[in-house]
Parts: C-alpha cells; sequence; structure tokens
C-alpha cells in the first residue's frame, strides 16, 4: 500500500516537472531563433519580475485572471466550455461601471451592489447560451463565442453613443467616475503596515481579498456541497445523473449562468481599484487567458491561483525583455508552450494511471 502511495505522488510530481522542462526547452528554442541568449532573457525577467513594483503587479494581473478562472472552472466541471467569459465580464464591468456612478450609497454597501449589477448582467448575457443549450441543442462553444463577438460591439456601441461622460474633454471615451463610496480601497495601508513600501504605479487591487475569499468558496461549493456533487455528476455522464436524479438540463443551464455571474465580477478589479470607470482602455483578453489559467490549475481553486500567478508573473516580467532586444511577445510562446506541454504531461498521465488500475484489477481477479 505504502508503495503504491509512492508511486501515486512520484506521478503526480512527474507531470507538471516534465511539463515545464519541455515549455522551458520549447521557450530557450524561441529566444535563440532571434540570437539572443535565453540564460539572458530568464535571468533580465527574474530580476525585473521580482522586484516589489512587479510583484504588486503581478497581483493585480493574476486577481482578474483568477476570477475569470473560476468562471470557466464552474462549467468546465459541468463537462460544458464557456469560452464567452471575455464578453460576459466586458459587459459586467461596463453596466457596474455606468449604473454605479449613478447613485452614491454607503462605502460597502455601494460596492456590493456594483458587484450585484456586474454579476446579474453577465449572468443574463450567459444565460442565453444556456437556454439555446437546453432548449434547441445548440453547442455552449458555438453560441458562447457569437455572444462574445456581440458583446464587443454592443458595449463599443453603447459606451459610444450612450454611456460615454460628454463632459470631459478627452478623446478617451469613458462612463463617469464611480463616487469614492463604490471605490474598492487597495492594500497599500495594510501593506505598509508590514513594511512595504509606496511604489510607482498604485497598489495592489483591495479586490485581491475578495478573489480568494471567491476562491476558498468555490472549493467548498464543489467539493462539499449537494450542488457540487450534482454540478460534478452531470459533468462526468449527464445520463447517469438523471438516472440517478439529477437534473442534468436544469444544471447545465444554472453551471452557465452561473459562471456569466462570476465572470461579470472578472472585469471590476481595474474598474473599482484603478480607473474607477470604463473606458477604452479596458484591459482585453482576460477571457481567453483565464481558459490556460483554469486548464493548467486543473479547475482547482489552488491549481488554478498558483497559475494566475504565474501567468502575471511572465506578463509583467516580458516587459523587460525590450530591454535586451527581445520582442516582450516572446512571453506568449511561454505562456503556450507552458499550456500546451501541461495539457498533454497530463493526459498521459491519466491514461498511464487507467493503465496501472486495470493491472492491478486483472491481477486481484486472478488471485
Amino acid at each position: 500500500m505504502k508503495k503504491f502511495k509512492l508511486s501515486t505522488v512520484l506521478l503526480a510530481i512527474a507531470a507538471p516537472l516534465t511539463a515545464a522542462v519541455v515549455s522551458i526547452i520549447i521557450s530557450s528554442l524561441a529566444v535563440l531563433a532571434t540570437k539572443k541568449s535565453p540564460m539572458d532573457a530568464y535571468t533580465t525577467m527574474w530580476e525585473f519580475g521580482t522586484t516589489s513594483g512587479s510583484l504588486m503587479q503581478m497581483l493585480n494581473t493574476a486577481t482578474p485572471y483568477y476570477i475569470a478562472a473560476i468562471a470557466i472552472a464552474i462549467t468546465f466541471r459541468a463537462g460544458l466550455f464557456n469560452i464567452g467569459v471575455e464578453g460576459q465580464l466586458r459587459l459586467g464591468a461596463m453596466f457596474g461601471a455606468y449604473l454605479g456612478a449613478m447613485f452614491v450609497l454607503p462605502p460597502v454597501i455601494h460596492i456590493l451592489a456594483i458587484m450585484l449589477i456586474a454579476m446579474t448582467v453577465g449572468g443574463l448575457w450567459a444565460a442565453i447560451a444556456g437556454y439555446l443549450k437546453v432548449k434547441r441543442g445548440v453547442s455552449e462553444v458555438i453560441s458562447t463565442i457569437m455572444l462574445n463577438a456581440l458583446a464587443g460591439g454592443l458595449s463599443s456601441y453603447l459606451l459610444a453613443n450612450r454611456f460615454a461622460d460628454r463632459t470631459t474633454a478627452s478623446n478617451n471615451l469613458s462612463t463617469k467616475e464611480i463616487p469614492a463610496s463604490g471605490q474598492f480601497p487597495n492594500l497599500m495601508p495594510l501593506l505598509n503596515k508590514l513594511g512595504v513600501e509606496d511604489q510607482p504605479g498604485g497598489g495592489v487591487y483591495g479586490m485581491l481579498i475578495f478573489a480568494v475569499a471567491l476562491g476558498i468558496t468555490f472549493w467548498f461549493v464543489v467539493s462539499r456541497t449537494r450542488f457540487g456533487f450534482e454540478l460534478r455528476a452531470t459533468g462526468a455522464n449527464p445520463i447517469a445523473a438523471r438516472v440517478s436524479g439529477v437534473n442534468s438540463k436544469r444544471m447545465t443551464f444554472i453551471a452557465l449562468a452561473l459562471s456569466g455571474a462570476v465572470a461579470g465580477l472578472a472585469g471590476l478589479p481595474a474598474v473599482l481599484g484603478d480607473t474607477h470607470a470604463f473606458n477604452m482602455g479596458f484591459r482585453t483578453g482576460i477571457g481567453f487567458t483565464a481558459i490556460a489559467v483554469a486548464l493548467l490549475g486543473r479547475n482547482s481553486a489552488v491549481g488554478m491561483a498558483i497559475s494566475a500567478l504565474l501567468f502575471g508573473f511572465l506578463e509583467v516580467s516580458s516587459r523587460s525583455l525590450e530591454l535586451i532586444d527581445i520582442a516582450p511577445e516572446t512571453y506568449v510562446i511561454m505562456q503556450g508552450s507552458i499550456l500546451l506541454s501541461s495539457v498533454i504531461a497530463y493526459e498521459v498521465l491519466r491514461r498511464y494511471k487507467i493503465t496501472l488500475q486495470s493491472k492491478e484489477l486483472a491481477k486481484a481477479v486472478e488471485e
């Protein structure tokens, strides 16, 4: 029994270790193709990425990735694929910022109200795909991709023609600024007490704490509640789930709507903690990167947190590559190689485990 446990641990370590080695090799080849030294690239990235300011930016970059990854993981657990997180978070952030600037409430209540607006908009947008899936059998992959395009066009139209604040003379179209009561305080006062000095460019988003709480909630709901069991059962085998009394169609709709609601929150860290408005500079690509974060993190709360931090570190530290005449886009190759090698390594591990279990079962039957 002890030997089996040891082999299981070794196999669990082998997959990420192999993926890391392969990704380093692929990334090194990409750097060598530019006639630069991979060691210089990695050293520069490490030295730049481990400064206090860069670490703060890493946390700010990782926070929306993590929230969006949780949204995607909800559907992965249900055997679905919500590619529309990008559109859902964009609409959620825009409506949250626009409507949140129209009223003033006590600080905590105001922030919660903006979050509720963002969740409602994101959830309703994803519910369209849920309805099409349950009632018409339309693949959620196709419908969410199409809804992404619609969300992009709709947000651009509304910002330019309806939501923009025309009282400010600026080429950067933006909604009105959210009142102070609706702005999420950053964590610098707390970090200052811990001995961390202020850094140029601002502090750490306060929504980092919210993201941690959301991750814990995700783990508890999926792993320790009846709802989580029905969600996982629907994802594992919808037919078997129906036979056991689970309404798989209902769970499919709820999973997509809930995923959209969580996705609506992913655009708020910057809106509530930095710009305090939705503008043309709103960050794009969060939802698509979050797919990689969820896949690499194996849909687990801790795994996705580590994955989000890794992607945040790569994105921030890669900005230093320009200092040694290497295109910063090289980090995209690093990002892709990490994801690809990890998916392959885990799939090989999964199949190897199935083979081992089959051999052990056959041996037990013979005995």
